[in-house]
This record gives C-alpha cells, structure tokens and sequence, in this order.
C-alpha cells in the first residue's frame, strides 16, 4: 500500500497538482505584499488594484487546496464564491478609479514599470505551472482563469508605467486600473456560470 498520494498513479494527478496549487499561492501572496507597500509608495492606482487581485487569488487557491477532494457539489460552491469575490474586487477597483480620477497624482512610472515586469513573470511562471490542468470542473477552471487574468493585467501595468513615463499625466494608470477591473468582472461571469451549470447538472467533467 502506498505511503502517500504521490506514491499511487491513481492520485499522482491530484497530487502534483496540490503541490502546484501551494506555489503559486504563496507566489500571489508574495506579489500581493509587495504590490500594496510600492503601490503606496508610487501612487498608483494600478498597482494597488493588481495587488487586491493577488490577494483574491491567493485566498482562490486556498479555497482551492481544501476542495480539492471534496465532492463537485462542493467544489462548485466553491467556485462560486470565487466568482463573486472576484466580480466584488472588479466593482471595487472600478469605484475606487473614478474616484482616483478627481484626486489622485500623476504616479512615480518607474516603480509602476518594475513591478509590472516583476509581477509578469511571477504570473507567468504560475500559468505555465497550471496550464495543463486547466480543463476539468469550474474549481480548475476558475484557477487557471484566475493565473491568465493577472499576466494579462501585469502586461497592462507595464503599458501603464510607459504611458505615465512618457505623458507624465495619471491617466494610462486610471485606464489599466479599469482595465484590470473589467477583466475581473469578465473572468467572474465565466467561473459563476460554469460552477451554476454544474450545481443544476448540466456541465459535463472532464
């Protein structure tokens, strides 16, 4: 009898796959600190709407990580309430941008253009981590959306530290914090009607 998961071909799946979903947790977790203290730092609104992001997804992969073996009932719930926290995180970007726009500064751009490269390949590294497990219920789903939505944000932080550097105005950073904000939004409305198809019985398992 084995030992452990990783000892039986019949979990060796799920247990890579644990083991993955604990690095890039503590990937994001990492990110989200340090994008919230430069983010402070820089003023931007970019960074800090990122670093919230960072946040959602470390508490997703924790969510992740207890379901993992639970029944799909439950891990469709779970992917649900990752739905709708990432659907509050982008109307929350969105409302505190708007009103960025009436009284924020013009953000330090090279801070903005570091730590987007720096969160870049951070993401980068978890999405190519995650790729091949990608399919599956909306638990997995919702992981993987989770890891490409933030490279494609961090591309737009990068962007947003170009646009500030050669505008000196606030605005490329207003227009990628709302930009991260609709992907949010679009990335939940995904996860929640997958995992509801799943609750009615509809979604078949890969």
């Amino acid at each position: 009898m084995p030992n452990n998961c990783c000892d039986s071909n019949e979990h060796n799946w799920d247990c890579k796959y644990r083991v993955i979903l604990w690095v890039v947790l503590f990937i994001n977790f990492g990110m989200f600190i340090l994008e919230v203290f430069l983010g402070l730092l820089s003023g931007s609104q970019s960074l800090l709407a990122d670093s919230l992001d960072f946040f959602a997804d470390s508490a997703n992969y924790g969510i992740s990580l207890y379901v993992l073996s639970k029944s799909i009932t439950l891990r469709a719930k779970a992917s649900l309430i990752k739905g709708y926290t990432m659907g509050v995180l982008g109307v929350f970007v969105a409302i505190s941008t708007i009103y960025k726009v009436f009284f924020a500064v013009t953000p330090k751009a090279e801070i903005i253009g570091t730590v987007g490269f720096i969160a870049l390949a951070a993401n980068v590294f978890s999405a190519f981590l995650l790729y091949k497990y990608r399919k599956g219920d909306s638990n997995r789903t919702s992981v993987w959306i989770c890891s490409r939505n933030d490279a494609i944000a961090n591309i737009a932080v990068i962007f947003a530290g170009l646009g500030v550097w050669i505008t000196n105005t606030k605005w490329p950073d207003l227009t990628v914090a709302f930009i991260i904000a609709s992907i949010s939004l679009s990335g939940a409305y995904h996860i929640i009607k997958k995992a509801k198809r799943e609750l009615e019985g509809r979604e078949v398992i890969n």
